[in-house]
């Protein structure tokens, strides 16, 4: 959630064309008036200031996903009135959670049979998720501490510093420390090896990621388990792993079967998955599921009476609607594996037709890998004249909202553009936005060069030592690079965006 601000100093109140047969005053922007208005109007109000937003169809920045069939949509509507925690009131849709996590769980092999029931909960997004994963580690990693006489006040938790924000969030939230494994060029996810060198014995978990936000690709969970598994032995540890299969989870089990990630490798011991990006539900939904129940510390579950009978609980939040349960439920049932499968193997496909038409245009490379998740993540060859940002910046002209943003560290001077490819995403659309980019192109190479190039053009002029031009030309470019990150940062964040 983003806190709020007021954007206005000067125009302090709300104005409307269609509104004004029903209002004929202005309505303050930052308090609540006196006075009610007429429905008609605070729709109309409502409906004029909505349309300035962008398409979300054309938001390439986003996995969330922006689409249902309208059987779908009619079943969110006639649920939105439901509270999810009254589980006594509203049984039924209890049930349906239950339904959903433990055919989530089949779907990530966990390990239980056909008269068990699997352990998990769904949550609001990954970002609750992984909270509540990460909350499971670090208590059951003081748990064994205290029984040894160890110190407890030292959690660390290993990670790549390509991880979404979540993950910082809970490190700082919860007063565990973040040991970050860097990039580097080429290399653009978690290393297992220096991940497993980074572990001691106050890590909680390793947490890998199925589908870097950056650029869609899969960590080698299976390497960095055996990695972690070969020095637990040699140190009698028991240091797990914790899959951040935010935009994986629904993409790796339909497209690449085979890979395992997942409930085989004996030290994942839970994985997190957002329903609401390729498990092809509205924001937000999001499951979290354990390999079993000894993994989920009886202590950090609650038991409530007061809404009718004992309901047990695990979630930051409490109160929340029940209609992203309900159309998970529908998405599961409604396609399938087959029909799962068939979206993901049509999103791939049209990654791929993506990707080759920016391939032809002979100015890109292409820093997304074919085998993950259906997204193209490239970047200029030559941005000595034009930058990243201002492609992305030039885009929005035509209404695409494709972000630009930069690596973390240590690949931090590589700049990528990033094009999800949603359910929604046709084609037409990828050949669209193809032709689209060419132009931006076109319109960049016939305006002015950026100012590192006119100084470089200058060293013969002025007669300057030529490495002096290029140092100046290389923190001129890290300048500019800088003022257009912030500028893109004001207008709307999207490195990390869910």
């Amino acid at each position: 959630m983003a806190l709020s601000k007021t954007t206005s100093q000067i125009d302090e109140t709300l104005y409307s064309t269609f509104a004004s047969r029903y209002a004929r005053t202005s309505f303050p922007k930052f308090k609540m008036s006196e006075n009610s208005i007429p429905k008609e109007a605070a729709y109309q109000i409502i409906t004029d200031e909505l349309m300035l937003d962008g398409n979300p169809r054309l938001n390439l920045a986003s996995f969330v996903t922006t689409w249902m069939e309208p059987e779908c949509d009619k079943l969110i509507m006639a649920s939105i009135n439901k509270n999810y925690v009254d589980m006594d009131e509203y049984p039924v849709t209890t049930e349906l959670q239950n339904r959903c996590v433990n055919m989530i769980a089949h779907l990530f092999n966990a390990p239980f049979g056909d008269e068990e029931t699997a352990v998990g909960v769904g949550t609001v997004g990954s970002s609750e998720a992984i909270m509540l994963a990460g909350l499971a580690f670090k208590r059951k990693w003081q748990n064994k501490m205290k029984a040894a006489g160890k110190p407890y006040d030292k959690p660390n938790i290993v990670t790549g510093a390509n991880v979404q924000v979540c993950w910082e969030k809970f490190a700082r939230y919860f007063e565990v420390e973040l040991k970050e494994v860097k990039l580097r060029d080429g290399y653009y996810v978690m290393d297992p090896e220096k991940a497993v060198e980074m572990v001691d014995e106050n890590t909680i978990c390793v947490a890998a990621i199925l589908g870097s936000t950056l650029n869609g690709e899969f960590e080698d969970v299976k390497r960095l388990n055996d990695l972690l598994t070969e020095k637990n032995n040699k140190m009698g540890w028991d240091i797990p792993i914790h899959v951040d299969a935010a935009s994986g989870g629904f993409v790796a089990p339909f497209l690449y079967p085979e890979l395992e990630w997942d409930f085989r490798l004996p030290l994942v011991k839970s994985i997190n998955v957002s329903g609401h990006k390729y498990g092809l539900v509205y924001a937000g939904i999001g499951w979290v599921i354990w390999r079993s129940k000894e993994d989920l510390p009886d202590e950090l579950i609650f038991h409530i009476n007061y809404l009718g009978a004992d309901q047990p609980t695990f979630t930051l939040n409490f109160s929340k609607g029940s209609s992203q349960v309900i159309a998970q439920y529908y998405q599961l049932i409604r396609l399938g594996r087959e029909g799962y499968k068939s979206i993901m193997e049509n999103c791939q496909g049209n990654a791929m037709v993506l990707k080759g038409g920016l391939e032809k245009t002979g100015r890109f490379n292409i820093v997304s890998k074919d085998k993950g998740v259906p997204l193209v993540a490239f970047s200029l060859k030559d941005s000595s004249r034009h930058s990243e940002f201002e492609v992305s910046d030039l885009l929005r002209r035509y209404g695409w909202i494709v972000p630009a943003y930069t690596m973390p560290p240590d690949a931090q001077h590589i700049t990528v553009l990033r094009v999800v490819i949603r359910e929604d995403f046709s084609r037409t659309l990828a050949e669209r936005l193809v032709g689209d980019i060419e132009k931006v192109l076109h319109e960049l190479d016939n305006q002015p060069a950026r100012v590192c190039t006119k100084l470089a053009n200058s060293e013969e002029a002025v007669g300057i030592d030529h490495a002096v031009v290029m140092k100046n030309a290389i923190e001129v470019q890290r300048e500019i690079t800088t003022a257009w990150k912030k500028l893109v940062a004001d207008r709307k964040k999207t490195n990390g965006v869910c």
